[in-house]
């Protein structure tokens, strides 16, 4: 069977991993996309436009500004290439941290850390290297194949490492987000690594962790008049139990839900934003929404 030369944006979304609110955004900003219209009035985009995405989003990995990643993509769209040599590039690093972690042997991993933080920017360092070696972790621990204690160890390693990049993560004049995770919830890595991903955009983080009571969180929320509350759940059952809660602060903050709990968010009636995606995408995202209702 042939592919399909056109597609719409929910398809262009599902093979680019870019949300449709994200595409619509650089197709108006920096006229990344060339759709045409159906007979019905739909936009249809093209594999040419697919492909310009996907190089974008290697030029943004590559630490460029928005704008540049966009004119290089329109300009080159020919670079798969070299975003497959990344790639692999970055699978030999989660291999070699996850050696390390795995053998408890925290000086290594942390020169790990160190090399690559000087090699690549920050957007990168977490979407291709803490994130994929997190969902590997997780995949190796529900197949038994990492001990308790090597999980412990490892996610505090990572943690230690996170938090220490995130040292006055709270400083500065831009908007100001408050992240926490829900009561009981004690994965805290994926809130982190977003809440480093905002910070590159600019947003000052105040930062609550693990296992918060939702009425700390609308409290504090509201004391520091924050303009977005992120809280972070890994199961779309304990946030559903909550959706009263919720709404206490989705009246009066804009909310997002981040994790695999945001899954089915809509089933709750709950106004807020869903964030599922890498940290890294989700941060960008939320910014441009952010921007979109301030203007």
């Amino acid at each position: 069977m042939s592919e399909p030369s056109q597609l719409r944006i929910g398809e262009l979304s599902r093979r680019s991993g870019v949300s449709p609110e994200l595409l619509r955004a650089w197709e108006r900003r920096y006229g990344l996309l060339d759709p045409v219209r159906s007979p019905g009035g739909l936009r249809l985009y093209s594999l040419s436009d697919l492909e310009r995405v996907r190089v974008m989003q290697q030029h943004l990995a590559d630490g460029l500004a928005a704008a540049e990643a966009a004119a290089a993509a329109v300009q080159a769209p020919g670079e798969s290439a070299k975003a497959g040599t990344a790639r692999g590039s970055s699978m030999a690093a989660v291999d070699e941290l996850a050696a390390a972690l795995d053998g408890f042997d925290e000086a290594r991993a942390q020169a790990i850390f160190d090399r690559l933080l000087a090699e690549v920017t920050l957007d990168v360092f977490l979407s291709e290297i803490v994130m994929p070696y997190l969902r590997d972790l997780g995949a190796r621990w529900a197949r038994g194949e990492v001990t308790v204690a090597q999980e412990h160890f490892a996610s505090n390693v990572v943690r230690g490492r996170l938090l220490g990049i995130a040292r006055g993560w709270g400083r500065g004049v831009g908007p100001r987000a408050l992240l926490g995770c829900i009561p009981g919830e004690q994965h805290e890595l994926g809130l982190i690594a977003f809440g480093l991903a905002l910070r590159t955009h600019g947003w000052r983080i105040e930062y609550l962790g693990a296992d918060t009571p939702l009425v700390t969180i609308r409290d504090v929320a509201n004391t520091l008049d924050v303009d977005l509350v992120v809280v972070s759940a890994v199961t779309p059952e304990r946030v559903g139990e909550l959706v009263p809660e919720l709404r206490q602060i989705s009246h009066a903050r804009r909310l997002a839900v981040g994790g695999a709990g945001a899954e089915g968010l809509e089933a709750t009636a709950l106004d807020a934003l869903a964030l599922t995606d890498d940290p890294v995408r989700e941060a960008e995202r939320v910014t441009a929404l952010f921007l979109a209702a301030e203007h």
